[in-house]
C-alpha cells in the first residue's frame, strides 16, 4: 500500500449539506443522493444494455462473479462525482457553500475555492486512487498506470469526456500539496465518508483482482456517462428529492438507495436504451422477394460458418445494383444473433445517402428485429431530413414510449439529444459520426461504447481517401477488440485495400499475422474474431452479367481559359451534344457526370441551349449537385429518384421513358438507386467510372424498354470524355484542381484505351481491372517520357497518401493494445491539434452560406419571393421550428469562398445556436435573370457570390 493521509479513528458521518445537483431544483440535492442514484441507474443499464457475453467478459477480466461485478461497477459509477466534495465546486452555490465554509472542519487554503480550473472530475481522479488503494485494490508500486486503483480513478475522472493525465505515486500520496482545490483534511474526511457509505449501501465489498483491458474500460466508461446523464435529469431527481431536515443517516441513505434502485429501470426504459433482438432467421422473413445469386450464397453458407466459428467480419464486393444492402442486412442479422449484438449502425459516405438509408434500416427493423428498436439518423443536418423530422413528430413531444409499443422504431427525445445518437439500438448516418470515435475528441469513448455492442455496416468502403481510410483502419482495430460484428460493402475494392481493412479487424482481435486477402468479384469472405481465420473468398455468379460498352472520347481542353468559361472545353461541348442527340430526339434517359460543381452548372446551361425542346419540358434537363440550399437539394433528389429510380411496378412508368438528361457531380455515385439508358462522364479514376457505369440500365425492362438508339439490354453504354491538349496527350484541366490524382487518371485512361475497346465483362473482369490500375508494374508497360511522367505522378501520389495516412495516424487515438493501462492516451492530442481542427479535417475544407434576400424597402428574407422574414429569437434563441426553417436554406460551399471577410450581422437570438454561428450570412440583391429563373448576388470580401436555380456560384 501507499503512504496515506491520516485516517480518523472513527468513521465520519456523511454531511448532507454538501450538494451535488442544483439547477432547476427547489433546493440543492445532496451529493450522496446523486452518487446513489447513479449507482442505481448503472445497475439497471448493466442488466438491460449489455449482452450476456459482454457481462461475462467484464466479470472475468476483474476476477469477480457476475453478481460481484455488477455491485462493484455500480459502486464505481456512484463514485464518479466524489470530486464535487471540494471547495471550488461547492463554492458555485454561495448559499449552500456558506453553511459549510463557516464550519472549522471544512478549512482550506486561502483561495482554494477559486481554483475553478480544477474541475470536479479532475478532483475525482486525484482523490479516488488513494481511497481505492486503502481498501485493497491491486497496485504496482510507483507505476500508476499498472495500478487497478489508478485505472478506476482515471476512468471515473473521464466521465465528462476526457481522461486526465496519469498521476505519479508522489502526487497521489500528497494530493493536497499539488492540488489545493482538494481542500484540507476535513474535505478528505468527507470524501472518505461518502466513499464508505456508498460502498456499504451498494454492498460492493468484493475487490477486483485485475484491471480492465482498454476496450472493456471504454464500455464501463460509456455506462458511467449514460448513468450519470439519466440520473441527473430534473424529472429523475424531483421524485426522490429528500425532505427538508434530511440528515443522511445510514437509515436514510439505505431508504434512498431503495428508491433509487426502484426508479432506475423506468429511467432506462423511458430513454429507450434497450436491446434490439435479431429474431428473423430466413431471408424471406426480412425481405419481400427471393434472394439473388449473391444474397442466396450468403444465405446458404454464412450461417453455418458463423455457427462453427462465431461472429466476425464479412466483406461483400459486388457491382452497383446487385443487392449489397440486403446482403449486408442479412449478414448483420446472422452476425448479430451469434454475437448477442444489441443493434446495428449503417455508416454511409454522404448525408444524402444516410437520409435514404434511414427509412430502409427502420423498415428492416420492423420486419426482422424484436425488442427495443429505437433508431436515429446521425449527421450534422439530420434534423432537416424530412423522414427523420416526420419520425420525430410521430413520437410526440416527450418521446416516451411504453414497453408495449415495441414496434415503434423512431427514437424518442432523449436519444435525439446531443452526443446520444449512437446509443440508440439502431441507426444510419455518415461515416464521420463513427470515425470521430477514434479521434481525441470530447466523449470519443462514448462513441466507441455506442458502437461496441452493435453490428457495424460500412457502405462504399472503397470511397474514402487516405485520411479517412486510416481512421477506418483504427476504428476496425477497436471493433475487433470489442468482438463487434462488422459488414463491409464495396463496389470496387483492390486486394491491397481489402487486406488492410480485414487485417485491422483481426489485429484488434489479437491476430497480428497478415492475411493477404484477395477478394472475389462479385463475392464475399468471412473473418472470425475468435481465431482470426479468413475463409476462402466466395466468387458468386451474377444474375446481371453483361458487357459494358466503353467508348473513350478524347476532347480538347483549353487549359488557359478561366474555370467554367465557354471556351475552356469546346471539344467537350461538341462531344456531349453528339452523345446526347439520340436522347433528345428519340427518348430515353442519360446521366452526364461532371468533375466539379462549376462544370456541372455550365454543362447544364450548355445542354439547355443545345436542346431547347427538351429543356422546355418539365424534367427534360435536370441538375443535381451539393451546392444548393438543403431544402432545394432534398427536393431535386426526390424528383430524380422518382424520375430515374426503380419503379415500384411495371405499370408505374411507360418504357422507353421520355427523353431526359440529368447533369450531376459525384453525388450520384453514392447509393442513390438511379437508372439511365446512357452514362456520359468526364474521365475519373477507374473505381469511380465503374460506379457511374453501375447507373446504366440496372433495372431489367426487356427489348420494349429500350430506346430505339440503345444497345441490347446486356450492353449498357459508358462514354468517357478524356481531356487532352492540342498534342492529343491526356491532361488534367486546371479547373479540376486536386479532385483526382493525375497518375490514377493517366493509368485509367491508358487501361481503358487498351482493354475497353471490346467492352468490359461485368462483373467478371472488374476485380482484375481494379487491381491492374493500381499495379506497381503498370509503368513497365509504357516507354520513354510517358513512363517517366507516370513514375513522377505515382511518386507524388504515394507521397501525398503517405502524408495523409501519417497525419491520421498521428492525430488518431492509439490502438487498444497500445493503451497499456493509461486511458489518457484516448484523450491526448499532439501539440497544436485542436478539437476544431480535427472536426474540420473530417469535413474537409467546407463552409456554409445563408443567403438573405434584400426586398424593396430593405427588408431581408430567407426567400426571394419575400414570404419568409428572418426570424428573431428571445433569450433562449429561436424555436425549433424557426431554426429548422433557417437551416433548410443554408447551402454548403468551399471554405475558401468565405475566408478573409465577415458576413452580415446575425439577428437577435441567433448566437444561441452553434449551427447558426457556423453559417456566413450573405446579403444578396437582384442581379438579372437567366432562362431558368432569377439571379441574385452579393459581395463577400473581394468575391461575388451568386445564387440562382442552378445553385450557388462565384466569380
Amino acid at each position: 500500500m501507499m503512504k496515506h493521509e491520516s485516517i480518523p479513528s472513527e468513521p465520519a458521518r456523511v454531511e448532507a449539506r454538501l450538494w451535488g445537483k442544483e439547477h432547476g431544483l427547489p433546493r440543492p440535492y445532496p451529493v450522496i443522493c446523486h452518487l446513489l442514484d447513479t449507482a442505481g441507474v448503472f445497475g439497471a443499464l448493466w442488466d438491460v444494455l449489455l449482452s450476456d457475453q459482454l457481462r461475462a467478459r467484464i466479470a472475468r477480466a476483474l476476477g469477480l462473479s457476475l453478481g460481484e461485478a455488477r455491485g462493484v461497477l455500480s459502486f464505481w459509477a456512484g463514485l464518479h462525482d466524489l470530486g464535487k466534495i471540494t471547495p471550488p465546486f461547492q463554492a458555485q452555490v454561495p448559499t449552500a457553500f456558506a453553511a459549510v465554509r463557516s464550519d472549522p472542519a471544512f478549512a482550506f487554503v486561502a483561495g482554494a475555492e477559486r481554483e475553478r480550473a480544477f474541475r470536479h472530475e479532475m478532483a475525482t481522479h486525484w482523490a479516488l486512487t488513494l481511497l481505492l488503494d486503502e481498501i485493497g485494490y491491486p497496485g504496482m508500486g510507483r507505476v500508476m498506470r499498472r495500478a487497478v486503483s489508478h485505472q478506476v480513478a482515471q476512468l471515473l475522472g473521464g466521465h465528462h469526456g476526457c481522461f486526465g493525465v496519469a498521476l505519479q505515486a508522489k502526487e497521489v500520496a500528497h494530493a493536497d500539496a499539488y492540488q489545493p482545490g482538494l481542500g484540507g483534511d476535513g474535505w478528505a474526511t468527507q470524501r472518505r465518508a461518502h466513499f464508505e457509505e456508498l460502498r456499504r449501501a451498494t454492498g460492493a465489498v468484493a475487490v477486483p483482482r485485475h484491471g480492465l483491458s482498454a476496450e472493456l474500460a471504454v464500455v464501463v466508461t460509456g455506462l458511467v456517462v449514460v448513468a450519470d446523464w439519466l440520473a441527473s435529469q430534473t424529472e429523475a431527481i424531483l421524485p426522490v428529492l429528500p425532505p427538508l431536515g434530511w440528515r443522511a443517516t445510514p437509515e436514510e441513505i439505505d431508504a434512498h438507495w431503495v428508491r433509487a434502485q426502484k426508479a432506475a429501470p423506468g429511467l432506462v426504459a423511458t430513454a429507450r436504451l434497450g436491446r434490439a433482438r435479431f429474431t428473423a432467421t430466413r431471408f424471406e422473413e426480412m425481405f419481400p422477394f427471393e434472394p439473388n445469386a449473391l444474397q442466396g450464397d450468403l444465405v446458404a453458407r454464412l450461417p453455418r460458418l458463423v455457427g462453427e466459428k462465431g461472429s466476425g467480419l464479412v466483406l461483400v464486393t459486388a457491382p452497383t445494383g446487385d443487392g449489397k444492402t440486403e446482403a449486408a442486412l442479412f449478414a448483420a442479422s446472422v452476425l448479430g444473433r451469434a454475437a448477442g449484438a444489441r443493434g446495428l449502425f449503417f455508416a454511409l459516405p454522404t448525408m444524402a445517402t444516410a437520409d435514404a438509408m434511414y427509412p430502409r434500416v427502420s423498415e428492416f427493423a420492423g420486419q426482422a428485429l424484436g425488442g427495443e428498436r429505437a433508431s436515429t439518423l446521425l449527421h450534422s443536418m439530420a434534423w432537416l431530413s424530412p423522414a427523420y423530422a416526420a419520425a420525430s413528430s410521430a413520437t410526440g413531444a416527450s418521446g416516451a414510449v411504453s414497453a408495449e409499443e415495441a414496434t415503434v422504431t423512431e427514437a424518442g427525445s432523449w436519444l435525439r439529444g446531443p452526443k446520444r445518437g449512437l446509443l440508440a439500438p439502431l441507426g444510419a448516418g455518415t461515416i464521420d459520426q463513427a470515425l470521430s470515435a477514434v479521434l481525441p475528441l470530447t466523449y470519443n469513448a462514448l462513441r466507441l461504447f455506442g458502437l461496441s455492442d452493435k453490428v457495424f455496416v460500412v457502405d462504399e468502403a472503397h470511397a474514402y481517401g487516405p485520411w479517412m481510410h486510416q481512421l477506418l483502419i483504427r476504428l476496425l482495430e477497436w471493433l475487433g477488440a470489442f468482438r463487434a460484428p462488422v459488414v463491409l460493402l464495396s463496389a470496387t475494392l483492390s486486394g491491397r485495400t481489402a487486406s488492410s481493412l480485414v487485417d485491422a479487424y483481426r489485429r484488434g482481435a489479437g491476430f497480428l499475422e497478415p492475411s493477404e486477402v484477395t477478394p472475389c468479384y462479385p463475392g464475399w469472405l468471412f473473418a472470425d474474431a475468435a481465431t482470426g481465420e479468413v475463409s476462402e473468398p466466395r466468387e458468386v455468379g451474377s444474375g446481371r452479367a453483361r458487357r459494358l460498352d466503353v467508348r473513350v472520347r478524347p476532347v480538347t481542353w483549353d487549359t488557359t481559359a478561366a474555370a467554367g468559361s465557354p471556351v475552356s472545353a469546346k471539344g467537350r461541348r461538341a462531344a456531349l451534344r453528339e452523345a446526347l442527340e439520340p436522347v433528345a430526339a428519340q427518348g430515353g434517359t442519360a446521366l452526364v457526370c461532371c468533375t466539379t460543381v462549376a462544370e456541372a452548372q455550365q454543362t447544364f446551361r450548355d445542354l439547355r441551349a443545345a436542346f431547347p425542346d427538351l429543356a422546355a419540358r418539365t424534367g427534360g434537363v435536370r441538375l443535381l449537385h451539393s451546392r444548393y440550399p438543403a431544402h432545394v437539394r432534398q427536393r431535386i433528389t426526390a424528383e430524380c429518384e422518382a424520375a430515374y429510380g426503380k419503379p415500384r411496378s411495371p405499370e408505374q412508368v411507360a418504357w422507353p421513358r421520355p427523353g431526359s438528361i440529368l447533369v450531376a457531380t459525384q453525388v450520384v455515385e453514392q447509393s442513390l438507386d438511379l437508372d439511365f439508358d446512357l452514362v456520359v462522364t468526364d474521365l475519373a479514376p477507374l473505381a469511380q467510372l465503374l460506379q457511374r457505369a453501375g447507373r446504366g440500365r440496372r433495372h431489367t425492362r426487356g427489348a420494349t424498354g429500350r430506346p430505339a438508339w440503345a444497345l441490347p439490354e446486356e450492353e449498357p453504354r459508358l462514354v468517357v470524355l478524356e481531356p487532352v491538349g492540342d498534342d492529343g496527350t491526356m491532361l488534367v484541366p486546371r479547373t479540376w484542381g486536386s479532385v483526382y490524382d493525375a497518375g490514377l487518371l493517366q493509368r485509367t485512361a491508358h487501361l481503358l484505351r487498351e482493354r475497353g475497346a471490346g467492352g468490359v465483362a461485368v462483373p467478371e473482369a472488374v476485380q482484375e481491372l481494379v487491381d491492374a490500375v493500381y499495379a506497381e508494374d503498370f509503368v513497365d508497360q509504357l516507354e520513354g517520357s510517358a513512363q517517366r511522367e507516370l513514375r513522377r505522378m505515382d511518386a507524388a501520389r504515394q507521397a501525398d497518401e503517405a502524408a495523409e495516412a501519417h497525419l491520421a495516424d498521428m492525430v488518431a487515438i492509439c490502438a487498444p493494445a497500445d493503451v497499456a493501462g493509461d486511458l489518457h492516451r484516448l484523450s491526448r492530442r499532439e501539440a497544436g491539434v485542436s478539437e476544431e481542427l480535427l472536426t474540420t479535417r473530417l469535413g474537409a475544407d467546407s463552409g456554409r452560406v445563408l443567403c438573405l434576400y434584400e426586398q424593396p424597402g430593405g427588408a431581408l428574407t430567407l426567400d426571394e419571393a419575400g414570404r419568409l422574414p428572418l426570424p428573431t429569437g428571445g433569450g433562449n434563441g429561436l424555436t425549433h421550428t424557426q431554426l429548422t426553417q433557417v437551416m433548410a436554406h443554408v447551402a454548403p460551399v468551399p471554405g475558401r469562398w468565405l475566408r478573409g471577410a465577415e458576413g452580415h450581422t446575425a439577428p437577435p437570438g441567433w448566437d444561441k445556436h452553434p449551427v447558426l454561428r457556423e453559417a456566413v450570412l450573405l446579403r444578396v440583391q437582384p442581379a438579372g435573370r437567366e432562362d431558368t429563373g432569377a439571379v441574385w448576388s452579393g459581395r463577400h470580401g473581394t468575391r461575388t457570390i451568386r445564387t440562382s436555380p442552378v445553385g450557388l456560384e462565384t466569380g
